[in-house]
């Protein structure tokens, strides 16, 4: 009787390769796959519960939200870019580029003190309301350096939570070392992000900033003034910043706003006054 003949090599090669193949792999832990474009929205979905899920799980009930520009810093290091900007300036003093980037540290060093009123908003904030457990009015930062880190660093200092939510970008972007880290998200999506930054929202707290800056101010506006979003304080801090930055009163006079929309946002100068109009806005104690 003949021995019965072993399978081919390239029979048992098969086998193996359905195993091994991407086709194999369960669709949820198929990386490769979910990051297809028909699978954005899937995506989309994921972004917007995940961060839900864990803030509701840290027991977060509700943030203010401080924006304002990256490239602040506090006074010692403003201080020390502009004296290595005049001795560069001091060894080609014909170089107007050199002068220009004088100029331009000069008006760093005098904005660097919103980095110290937003530390002390941060810190005023969450010393009041982060107490017996509770996690009421949760400072929540765009997660990256300058202004957002300060607010960040304030609650630190208190040993508070607070929330960064960092988004990726073509440059290299890291989460400021001052975010609580159980609440230190990265987002895909600036839409998915922008929605996690008012759906707790009390107020929003806007200081001297750019084109993140203004993007999320006036956003907000927007939804306040066609009452898709209510009850968010909006408070800009550094008067003569914002009145020079923006002419509001043209707004008015061309007939593109409402007189009424100026009521839409207040002007504080330090942290206590910034919180003192978002305890009474939101009829809170504000010490």
């Amino acid at each position: 009787m003949r021995a019965m003949e072993p399978e081919s090599s390239d029979s048992t090669s098969h086998l193996h390769t359905n195993v091994t193949s991407p086709s194999y792999i369960p669709a949820d832990k198929d990386t490769e796959f979910l990051q297809r474009e028909e699978l954005r929205s899937i995506r989309i979905g994921l972004e917007l519960l995940k961060p839900e899920l864990i803030q509701r799980e840290q027991g977060i009930r509700s943030t203010i939200v401080v924006f304002g520009s990256a490239r602040l810093q506090e006074s010692a290091a403003a201080k020390h870019a502009l004296n290595l900007a005049e001795e560069e300036a001091a060894r080609a003093p014909i170089d107007s580029t050199h002068q220009h980037k004088v100029a331009i540290a000069r008006r760093q060093l005098a904005l660097s003190k919103y980095y110290d009123v937003a530390r002390e908003f941060g810190r005023l904030v969450s010393s009041t309301c982060q107490i017996e457990g509770r996690c009421d009015y949760v400072i929540v930062t765009g997660g990256g350096p300058g202004i957002m880190e300060a607010a960040n660093r304030g609650a630190a200092d208190v040993n508070a939570k607070s929330i960064g939510l960092n988004i990726t970008l073509p440059h290299e972007q890291h989460p400021n070392p001052y975010i609580t880290p159980e609440l230190s998200f990265q987002f895909r999506y600036f839409a998915i992000r922008k929605m996690h930054f008012l759906i707790r929202a009390k107020a929003l707290v806007a200081f001297p900033g750019g084109f993140g800056t203004l993007d999320e101010l006036f956003e907000t506006l927007t939804l306040l003034q066609t009452g898709k979003t209510e009850n968010v304080m909006v408070v800009l801090v550094g008067r003569d910043f914002w009145e020079r930055l923006i002419n509001w009163q043209l707004l008015v006079e061309e007939g593109l706003i409402g007189e009424k929309d100026l009521r839409l946002f207040q002007y504080a100068e330090t942290a206590q006054e910034a919180w003192d109009l978002i305890s009474r806005h939101n009829g809170v104690p504000s010490s």
